[in-house]
């Protein structure tokens, strides 16, 4: 009997490797010849890079880079593993919050104003450095709207005002309404070479009443007035790639996710936005891995109706059901209005009957062995019976 185990972290708990560990634990006690195959999964936020780093093998590198504020912070990023005896050159892969977070910057001192992703483009150089042909960008608990603009500037591009004069390096959302034209030629040479690909799960576009100033920018510390200035500068923003590089970002789905890098990664890196699970599974192949197994479980911290919209447990579970292979998900919480559409065979979260969510927490691995041996004991049963 073959097993992919392939979760998503359980946010403040375990991470996706710890996750799939413990489950591997409940697959031997109900199973103990099985063959377990490990396969950490993301969907490009929080934890993306330690999970695509422990399924491939790869390592973490670190570079020196410039935080939302100013700041100088060190950022990690991964080199994926590839195959034995493979020559090709790395992949990278980047949360963009390592450079460019929310978490970065003390509540009191959150302006998106000011904030900028310079940090992230100097984070994409680094992986260049490093020697990646593809880097993967996950994106998302930023503290900025700068429209992907600071990070541009990390990449060697230059953003000019009307007067003919370069804008100040390291942009923030204030500074986007003063911009009239973009010049790309001093961006770095090897990222038009670079594969850029951007996990973006979110579909807002970069302006108007569910864009980067409307939606997101309050979270991030923005005033109503800020707002304001913050959605002209977008629309200056879009403005000028439409004049300037001929492409229409501005309504884009993505492109308002990250206070607006969607669209500047797009726009200015000739990245092309995915769902973030898509790319993540692509990196650690797990349709390969997926092929001839009798049984997939995955997992993540809370399965509801938001996971139809591309989570990782669903993610996970359309691959496998594209190899027919049956899946089970053992998520943290299940909640009331959680819809599985058939996609999975069971599911069994931590929180049931008498165990709390606190409890969960503090019992979570435990849980998750026993939950995990409980299913795979009822799969048997079941193939048992015909």
């Amino acid at each position: 009997m073959k097993v992919v185990i392939a979760p998503d972290s359980f946010k403040e708990c375990l991470s996706a490797g710890d996750v799939a560990e413990a489950l591997a634990a409940g697959v031997r006690a109900a199973a103990g010849l099985a063959a377990i195959d490990l396969c950490p999964m993301a969907d490009g936020g929080e934890g993306t890079v330690r999970a695509m780093v422990a399924a491939t093998g790869g390592q973490v590198r670190t570079a020196a880079v410039t935080a939302p504020m100013g700041e100088v912070v060190q950022a990690s990023f991964g080199l994926l593993g590839s195959p034995a005896g493979s020559a090709a050159r790395p992949t990278a892969v980047i949360e963009m919050a390592a450079a460019s977070g929310l978490a970065l910057v003390e509540p009191l001192r959150r302006n998106p104003m000011l904030a900028t992703t310079y940090g992230t483009g100097e984070l994409i150089l680094a992986a260049l450095d490093a020697g990646a042909a593809e880097v993967l960008i996950g994106i998302g608990g930023s503290a900025t709207v700068d429209g992907g603009c600071g990070c541009a500037q990390g990449l060697g591009v230059r953003f000019i005002d009307a007067a003919g004069r370069c804008c100040p390096p390291a942009l923030g959302g204030g500074g986007l309404a003063n911009i009239h034209h973009v010049d790309l030629s001093g961006r770095d040479a090897r990222v038009g070479a670079a594969r850029i690909r951007v996990a973006c799960d979110v579909t807002n576009p970069l302006t108007g009443p569910n864009g980067a100033a409307a939606v997101y920018a309050p979270q991030k510390g923005a005033t109503p007035a800020m707002v304001a200035m913050l959605e002209d500068g977008l629309a200056n923003l879009a403005e000028v790639i439409r004049r300037d590089l001929g492409l229409d970002v501005e309504q884009l789905p993505g492109a308002g996710a990250a206070g607006g890098l969607g669209a500047g990664l797009v726009a200015f890196a000739g990245g092309r936005l995915q769902r973030g699970v898509e790319i993540v599974a692509g990196a650690v192949g797990l349709a390969r891995r997926l092929a001839g197994a009798d049984l997939c479980i995955t997992g993540e911290g809370r399965f509801d109706r938001q996971s139809l919209s591309g989570k990782t447990a669903v993610g996970v579970a359309h691959i496998a059901a594209a190899a027919r292979v049956p899946v089970v998900c053992i998520p943290g919480q299940a909640a009331g209005d959680a819809d599985c559409g058939g996609l999975f065979i069971d599911v069994r979260p931590l929180v049931a009957g008498e165990v709390t969510e606190a409890e969960a927490m503090t019992r979570a691995r435990e849980l998750l062995a026993a939950r995990a041996a409980e299913a795979v004991a009822d799969f048997l049963g079941r193939r048992e019976r015909g």
